[in-house]
């Protein structure tokens, strides 16, 4: 019998801003789009955050038993600054300041994108589709709203009319906006903009002469908006209706609403049954931002390439730290804080590693399947990660009594407790066990240090004790081999 037919999750609801029982419109798949980056700088570690959030619920879906689609795109076109309808694309801008091809910040951005995600774990989504590959499919969406009469065409470029759309339907619906307000308050100079209403946002746009990135449609040759790229693109893979949309909560107006909006209005079906969001990042009790050098990138968490924190950690020892606090919170990263989930992170490594090497008793002291219900509680109340790490610690405390023969285990009760914190630890929270690496990192400036001595015996033509150097290592299977570019070693 799969797992999901026993754990029942709730998700918290971003449409109703209430927690609901996660029934997915098929049984036994999950449809899950989230939207990706902005290939024209480094991922952030904000950024990461967010991927890291869909990637654990990703991961226990799939632990589950669910069979997981999850779609996450890259956005390679179409996105102009400041999230506006008007100014330059943010690719292009990049690829004119550093006299680029576009498509080779893309690529560059890209490439990178995946790097930082290997590093801290990620998996990869089942399909990663690109704006820039769905042209066709965002024009033929593109036609079908005008012909629900719910866009317009003016000098080459389309807008989507919010008015019209909402005569109907609640543009607002996710965000909480109301569009009167909204109205209200704008102040918009004449001839400032060709769209009718401030809150009209763009479908296609005219290219400008200068524009790199263009294609043709019936309307111009232009490029689409940003808004419309995820929604061809979540309905091509996952239906117009599918059950779960994330991203961050900075995306929920104008990206996520507009997303809504497009969808309704082609397909006159809402098009998302759970949208889920994370929360922000914030370092040293302020907002991330490079213009006040208050940031950090990714990989200089592990190269300790920065002034932020005092030396370098593993890039699981940062996901262990993000997944200490729910994705819905905010959550502020500084060296201290990063310092005492490594040490957190060490004590849960050292328990699996001493686990594996505890035996069966005649019986059991403890409830073993009380505990491990209570990781899967942890996890099925919207995928609460600190929870479930807090009762990891509890396992811990069960660890280190069998190891002390303070308790004792059946065999099969053993069999549960090892697979249990094993497929959390690893398979759920996806860490990885660093400890084994650092034993071997040590291992070797140990024997280097030894090879330095036994260069020293040899200049000294201390024979006796360079060879009791190479004896006493060969013995405990490191072998060394003296060459033309010095003594190099191996270990058996």
């Amino acid at each position: 019998m799969e797992l999901y037919k026993q754990q029942k999750i709730k998700v918290y609801n971003s449409l109703t801003n209430s927690k609901e029982d996660f029934i997915p419109l098929n049984e036994g798949y999950v449809g899950m789009y989230v939207c990706g980056p902005t290939v024209y700088s480094n991922v952030h570690l904000g950024n990461v955050r967010t991927f890291l959030s869909f990637d654990l619920i990703f991961r226990y879906l799939k632990h589950l038993g669910y069979k997981v689609r999850y779609v996450r795109n890259i956005t390679d076109a179409g996105h102009l600054e400041n999230d506006a309808d008007e100014g330059e694309d943010r690719i292009s801008k990049k690829a004119r300041l550093e006299e680029l091809e576009p498509m080779e910040v893309v690529q560059q951005y890209t490439v990178d994108f995946h790097k930082v995600l290997d590093e801290f774990n990620l998996l990869p989504p089942s399909i990663e589709p690109t704006a820039t590959g769905h042209i066709i499919e965002q024009i033929n969406i593109i036609k079908e709203i005008l012909n629900k009469g719910l866009a317009y065409e003016i000098n080459g470029s389309v807008y989507f009319d919010v008015l019209k759309y909402n005569e109907k339907e609640h543009y607002g619906i996710l965000s909480g906006r109301n569009i009167e307000d909204a109205i209200h308050n704008t102040r918009e100079l004449d001839g400032q903009s060709e769209k009718r209403n401030p809150q009209d946002f763009a479908l296609w746009k005219k290219a400008q002469p200068e524009h790199i990135m263009r294609w043709p449609s019936p309307w111009s040759d232009g490029f689409p908006g940003w808004h419309l790229e995820c929604t061809a693109m979540s309905t091509k893979y996952l239906g117009e209706q599918f059950d779960i949309h994330g991203g961050g909560m900075d995306l929920k107006f104008p990206h996520h609403e507009c997303e809504i909006a497009q969808a309704k209005s082609c397909y006159e079906v809402s098009p998302v049954k759970y949208w889920l969001h994370g929360n922000m990042l914030i370092l040293n009790g302020r907002k991330m931002a490079k213009s006040t050098g208050n940031y950090i990138l990714p990989l200089e968490i592990i190269s300790g390439n920065n002034t932020i924190l005092s030396k370098p950690f593993p890039a699981t020892v940062a996901r262990f730290f993000m997944l200490q606090a729910h994705y819905r919170s905010v959550l502020d990263f500084s060296s201290d804080a990063l310092e005492g989930a490594e040490k957190g992170y060490y004590r849960l490594m050292s328990a699996v590693g001493s686990l594996q090497n505890i035996n069966a008793g005649s019986q059991s002291s403890f409830d073993v399947t009380v505990w491990r219900q209570s990781c899967y509680d942890a996890m099925n109340d919207d995928f609460n990660s600190p929870v479930l790490i807090a009762q990891l610690f509890e396992g811990v405390k069960y660890v280190n009594q069998l190891l002390e023969n303070k308790a004792s285990l059946t065999e099969e009760d053993l069999a549960i407790f090892k697979e249990t914190f094993n497929a959390f630890v690893f398979d759920v929270l996806g860490l990885v066990d660093v400890t084994s690496k650092d034993n071997s990192d040590k291992l070797g400036k140990v024997v280097e240090m030894l090879i330095d001595m036994r260069n020293e015996a040899r200049a000294n033509k201390n024979w006796a004790l360079s060879d009791k150097i190479r004896d006493k290592l060969a013995a405990v299977g490191v072998q060394l081999k003296d060459g033309k570019e010095g003594t190099t070693f191996s270990v058996n």
